[in-house]
């Protein structure tokens, strides 16, 4: 997923990562972890028990029939100097498996919303009051695959549908590690950290019977400023809902667009009120 045009964010998890892992100097080096210490071993250090946390992890979220989650991401930008900018969002995501997917993402530069119906996707910017349709495949499975191959279009907390599933690729993950508990929002959870060519990720998972995700944090390795996105969940695994919230219906005032395709020529857009000249 690395390198796609995300409307959130530009590093997933395991699915951004391409290419073999890079042979690793014969030195022990020493990384510190919220107060832990922890030994990186000269070859691979893969800890059953982290990956069996990840895959039950994966196959807890495989179960949900619907689920509502909230989050609070922030996701830093580099600049040409070097600057780190910090943008905030705050993102709304109702699923109800098969085909039914409604994202609110709200910030204060690009907000939008991705509905899915079962027949149609469609994304909208409010502040532009532009939107863009396509007749959707008959799953959301399917739905993630068309976007990010003829669109380069990627539905906020794609991960969240992969993990468990062959397109996670954990098989490229070079370290796994248990740190250890600690507490998100009040609720226990096990935090682990994970290694993978390009980018060093951390997930905290709920302790118990809902092994749920409530905290992630992505770094990416092969960039030098090692920008880092920050997501913190919220769920709700008996959400109210009706079908008019997967169902976009466009205002008078809202304008209709198209996709660009990958691979096609792509045209400035004009500004607003530039046609009117």
């Amino acid at each position: 997923m690395m390198g796609k045009q995300h409307y959130l964010f530009r590093a997933a998890l395991a699915a951004t990562i391409a290419g073999a892992a890079t042979a690793r100097a014969q030195v022990a080096d020493t990384v510190v972890v919220t107060s832990v210490t922890v030994v990186a071993a000269d070859t691979q250090r893969i800890d059953p028990d982290a990956m069996a946390a990840l895959k039950r992890m994966g196959d807890y979220l495989r179960t949900l029939n619907a689920f509502q989650v909230k989050a609070d991401v922030t996701t830093e930008n580099v600049g040409n100097d070097g600057q780190k900018l910090q943008m905030l969002s705050s993102v709304d995501m109702i699923a109800k498996r098969p085909d039914r997917l409604r994202v609110e993402v709200v910030n204060s530069r690009q907000p939008r919303t991705f509905y899915y119906d079962g027949k149609d996707f469609t994304l909208w910017a409010p502040r532009l009051n532009y939107y863009a349709s396509v007749p959707a495949p008959a799953t959301t499975r399917e739905l993630i695959d068309k976007l990010e191959d003829k669109f380069n279009i990627e539905i906020p907390f794609v991960d969240l549908f992969k993990f468990g599933t062959p397109q996670a690729n954990t098989d490229k993950i070079t370290d796994a590690t248990d740190i250890g508990p600690a507490v998100v929002n009040g609720i226990t959870t096990e935090q682990y950290a994970f290694r993978q060519p390009g980018v060093d990720w951390q997930v905290w998972i709920q302790a118990g019977e809902f092994p749920l995700p409530l905290r992630l944090v992505i770094t990416t390795t092969d960039d030098d400023s090692r920008p880092q996105h920050e997501t913190q969940y919220t769920w709700n695994l008996a959400p109210s809902y009706t079908e008019k919230a997967f169902a976009f219906v466009p205002s008078p005032n809202d304008k209709k667009i198209t996709f660009a395709e990958v691979g096609a020529p792509t045209v400035a857009m004009k500004k607003r009120g530039e046609d009117k000249k």
